[in-house]
């Protein structure tokens, strides 16, 4: 009788809960009137636990399904106080006032009208908070353990501190040499007339051991002998678990990009050196990539290309990358189509680890409002990583350019004699004054980059941390001007993540902020290359502009060559200032929008002039894709030019603004 009746009651309970939600399948909404025990953390962790809390927006349920979820709120929520200390603690649920085992309960919801929300009151009776009375360790910790325990008698029982400790444990002794270590999980005694535990660990150390034979399984092209110059370990070392993991993490590092995966296996015994065996098991990369983008802005028309990639030449991690893409598709700052073709080839640790060599061709074509530009570029970078949070370059390239340009409209007359009142208007023709000049730039680019973001590609969303650079490049240009210059550019960004200040989880509410400096020295702006000037507007800097529309015009001038006007030609200048703020919010699981704010200015003197000074504000949405956002910001600028008549830009591509 004792194994028929809780079969019994098992199956009808199993019944019961098929076959009521079928009673009722309208879904029944709900709010949730009360939910605190008084302690913010603790808060939080049920929240996160409490089906009612996480499903009721996205897995709406029917009136008895509600009671159900409720039901096995019950034992989540019990748990979870439990992990903090109160193991006399009572959850309890009521919703619309009756508890959960009401026979009224059911009927009430039934009968609320459609859409009516029922309400929810979670209520905690937390009783006393356990403290530890004993904490007994079995077995012999070295001195370098014993420091990492951090548990004392009197301590609050919370059971994440209870097995953090055995886990500082294990991980300082997997650090200090034992890697044969063992930390059981802690047993604990309630105690039946108070409220403490007694908590017992057993450890075992093991022999303290030196790196044994390290083996690397798993290559198919990438040469063994790229993989062992590049190992942080080393036979005969002490054996450490975090210096392990390290030399994992390196080997996976963008700088090589030779292996999709790295598992390391330690092995059980020692090998015949004395020491423990160590076992990479890696897997590679596929070695050819292929590609596809697009973007999209007013100002810059349409763009899009393909790229491949070549990520082991010969078997040294050598990486080769072609791409192509197709520009000026369109726009209000472009004349016509343009090319951009980069073909690049990577030498990774070159003469020593975390340094690489590239060599780069590029082929530009652009013709832009400012200016049409056909160049062909040729550089050599050598690039090395100084630590986790700064990289330093160095290089040289070469440059040849034709760049043709209009320096000025004329207003003449087309009549042959103007009278005393002079030329009619119906008779005035403006004429565009163009130049082409051939150009000839030796350059000695010099950056150093800050990234404290801690993501692996430029298109990944940061939450937090700084991204900096500034780049000084002396240049010599040689064809239609000789000079020397100094182009010197600071760019810095930060991230600041909200979660604290809004309640929001983290990284779903974050502030970012940039600003831009940058200025040529040594020469004026009529003895600068048109593309070595600077401009403003684009969503490079001040968006709300078009790109490259920001910053002097050149003039329209009369018959007499007095001046009479600007044109819609740019001129560029020597020096940029600008700055922006973005506020990013994520919307449910793929969603996000952003709202900002840029400003800046251009001109040939640093400094804050208001009347040069151009803000723009605006607002955008965000996808979110495994490669990163997809990204759609609409700018309006505050104050515009005559001669620009768009009243906003439209910006759509891949990955944030910055």
């Amino acid at each position: 009788m004792r194994l028929i009746l809780p079969t019994i009651c098992a199956l009808t309970g199993l019944l019961l809960g098929l076959a009521l939600p079928a009673l009722a399948a309208d879904p029944q909404p709900y709010k949730i009137d009360h939910f605190s025990t008084g302690q913010d953390e603790m808060d939080e962790t049920l929240r996160a636990t409490s089906d009612l809390v996480t499903l009721r927006s996205g897995a709406p349920v029917g009136p008895y399904g509600l009671i159900a979820r409720a039901r096995g709120d019950i034992d989540r929520l019990k748990t979870v106080l439990e992990s903090y200390g109160y193991y006399d603690s009572k959850p309890t649920v009521k919703i619309d006032g009756l508890g959960l085992n009401d026979p009224k309960l059911p009927d009430e919801l039934v009968a609320l009208p459609k859409k009516h929300d029922a309400h929810v009151q979670l209520s905690f009776e937390l009783g006393p908070l356990y403290h530890l009375r004993k904490v007994v360790i079995e077995g012999e910790l070295p001195p370098s353990a014993q420091t990492k325990f951090r548990l004392a008698t009197g301590d609050p029982a919370v059971a994440g501190n209870v097995l953090a400790a055995g886990t500082r444990v294990f991980a300082a002794l997997a650090d200090d040499g034992y890697a044969f270590a063992k930390v059981d999980p802690p047993a604990a005694f309630q105690d039946k007339t108070e409220p403490v535990l007694d908590v017992t660990f057993h450890v075992e150390a093991g022999p303290k051991l030196n790196i044994g034979h390290i083996y690397i399984e798993g290559l198919k092209r990438v040469q063994e002998s790229l993989v062992r110059r590049r190992l942080l370990l080393h036979s005969g070392e002490l054996y450490r678990a975090n210096l392990v993991e390290k030399a994992r993490a390196d080997l996976l590092s963008p700088s090589l990009g030779a292996f999709a995966a790295i598992n390391v296996k330690v092995g059980k015994e020692v090998d015949d050196s004395g020491g423990v065996p160590i076992t990479f098991q890696v897997r590679e990369r596929t070695r050819h990539t292929f590609g596809l983008s697009a973007a999209y802005s007013t100002d810059l028309g349409g763009s899009g290309g393909i790229n491949w990639g070549d990520r082991d030449v010969s078997g040294n991690a050598e990486q080769f990358n072609a791409a192509m893409s197709v520009t000026g598709l369109g726009g209000s700052s472009t004349n016509g189509l343009g090319y951009d073709v980069p073909l690049k080839y990577v030498l990774p640790d070159f003469g020593r680890r975390d340094q690489s060599l590239q060599f780069g061709v590029e082929a530009v074509k652009q013709e832009l409002i400012a200016y049409d530009q056909t160049a062909l570029k040729f550089g050599v970078t050598l690039t090395r990583k100084i630590n986790k949070l700064w990289t330093v370059s160095a290089g040289v390239t070469a440059t040849e350019e034709n760049i043709d340009q209009v320096v000025a409209i004329v207003s003449t007359c087309t009549v042959a004699v103007i009278t005393h009142s002079g030329c009619p208007a119906s008779d005035v023709e403006s004429l565009p004054q163009r130049q082409a000049y051939n150009y000839s730039l030796l350059a000695l680019p010099l950056t150093a980059s800050f990234d404290s973001t801690n993501l692996a590609s430029p298109i990944d969303d940061p939450t937090h941390g700084m991204r900096d650079s500034i780049s000084v490049v002396p240049t010599l240009s040689l064809g239609h001007t000789h000079a020397m210059f100094l182009i010197t550019t600071i760019r810095a960004a930060a991230y600041f993540d909200l979660d604290r200040l809004l309640s929001t989880d983290p990284g779903r509410s974050v502030l970012a902020v940039r600003a831009l400096i940058g200025g040529a020295g040594g020469a004026s702006v009529d003895s600068l290359p048109p593309d070595q000037r600077f401009y403003g507007g684009g969503s490079g800097s001040i968006r709300g502009y078009p790109y490259q529309g920001v910053g002097p015009y050149f003039p329209i001038l009369s018959v007499t060559g007095a001046l009479i006007g600007t044109t819609t030609y740019p001129v560029g200048a020597t020096t940029i200032s600008a700055a922006g703020v973005e506020y990013r919010r994520r919307i449910g699981q793929k969603w996000g929008a952003a709202f900002f704010v840029d400003g800046g200015q251009v001109g040939n003197n640093l400094g804050v002039y208001p009347r040069n000074l151009f803000v723009g504000v605006g607002a955008g949405a965000r996808y979110y894709t495994p490669i990163g956002p997809i990204r759609l910001d609409i700018g309006v600028p505050l104050k515009r030019y005559d001669s620009d008549p768009q009243a906003f830009q439209v910006y759509i591509g891949l990955g944030q603004a910055f």
